[in-house]
């Protein structure tokens, strides 16, 4: 499997690599991006079916990454022919169109082009279209291009269609990490508030208006100009380690996350679990996953967020409403059963129609 050390895919790739295990799976994880973290160390290393593949070759959506990317492939096919995996899972786009001699799953996460159309409504740049094409380019080669949602799926075949096959299979997350607690009178949310798709910022901005203070986990400061956010009624947190994480979403009674893009949302999951009253974007992507158990924002308009999170502040009979809700919704999509269709999906690749003889050794 190959996974990008730097956003949600690392989390997806960790949870599902465990989900298998009990299946015999042996992995060959190939990571990109950056070099890993102690924690994510500590975390490959409590996965003994795991051998790690490390590099720091760019991923395709960094800046001209074309000499890292054809270099990557040279070492991916490397690790294909030392540790002769029965299936390709990628999880970037890139290298589908390698010489693997084996079935290719590919999972379209996100990508650029429809990043850049949610966040800035208007198609990408010209200077992107070099990018549009290799990413097709991998996708077409795929075997099997799987998404987590329908949205998501619709816009990949839009840009980079058509595909040989194509699946849905929703994300999932271990259900018993997450716990429900007293819950307190505050807003939480997480993420990058510099992240336009998160749109976090706009939390942010509408904080001073709330009754419940807001909180932020996450870095006050932009990575780039180094200026630091100081709102009123909006504390930020910094980085969290995971059981800090737990710790917070288990107390807080609103979790606000109005995201102008997101093609799954694991922290919204996260949240859901953990029995907070959920607003989000009202995006196709998080309509078709939580349905009648969040309610939805107009992502571009401060005054509809503001009214929405102080209704649920002032009306604890609905935000008791929709905190049962977001948890049912939420046991809907555990990791078992991500695990199981990603099984199904080897096993017809490789013709292999009893489960118990599903693959043993995985390239993710």
């Amino acid at each position: 499997m190959t996974a990008d050390t730097m956003g949600g895919v690392w989390t997806y790739t960790l949870e599902l690599i465990k989900a298998l295990a009990p299946f015999n799976t042996k992995v060959a994880l190939a990571t990109m991006g950056n070099n890993l973290s102690l924690r994510q160390r500590e975390q490959v290393a409590a996965l003994p079916q795991l051998t790690l593949y490390e590099s720091n070759f760019k991923l395709e959506w960094m800046d001209n990454p074309w000499e890292d990317l054809q270099a990557a492939g040279e070492w991916l096919l490397q690790i294909n022919q030392e540790f002769k995996p029965d299936i390709i899972h990628l999880n970037n786009f890139c290298h589908g169109n390698l010489n693997w001699g084996k079935p290719v799953v590919m999972v379209a996460h996100s990508c650029v082009s429809s990043w850049w159309q949610a966040v800035n409504d208007e198609p990408v740049p010209a200077e992107w279209q070099y990018y549009r094409k290799a990413v097709a380019q991998g996708l077409q080669a795929a075997d099997l291009v799987v998404a987590p949602t329908a949205a998501m799926l619709q816009e990949a075949q839009v840009l980079y269609g058509p595909f040989k096959q194509s699946q849905i299979i929703y994300n999932g997350q271990d259900t018993a990490k997450f716990k429900y607690a007293h819950k307190e009178p505050f807003v939480f949310s997480m993420g990058r508030v510099w992240d336009e798709a998160k749109n976090i910022s706009l939390l942010a901005q509408v904080g001073a208006e709330l009754d419940w203070p807001v909180y932020i986990a996450g870095e006050a400061r932009h990575p780039v100009t180094g200026e630091t956010l100081e709102l009123p009624n909006v504390h930020f947190l910094g980085i969290l380690s995971e059981s800090e994480i737990i710790n917070w979403l288990s107390r807080a009674a609103i979790f606000c996350l109005p995201v102008k893009y997101e093609p799954f949302g694991l922290a919204i999951l996260e949240a859901a679990l953990s029995g907070c009253a959920l607003v989000v974007g009202n995006i196709a992507s998080q309509r078709e996953i939580w349905g009648k158990a969040a309610t939805y924002v107009n992502p571009n308009n401060a005054g509809e967020l503001a009214t929405a999170v102080t209704k649920l502040i002032q009306d604890e009979f609905i935000r008791n409403i929709m905190s049962f809700r977001a948890m049912q919704q939420g046991l809907g999509y555990n990791i078992q059963q991500t695990a199981y269709y990603y099984r199904q999906a080897y096993g017809q690749l490789l013709g292999v129609t009893n489960q118990k003889k599903s693959p043993e050794k995985i390239l993710i």
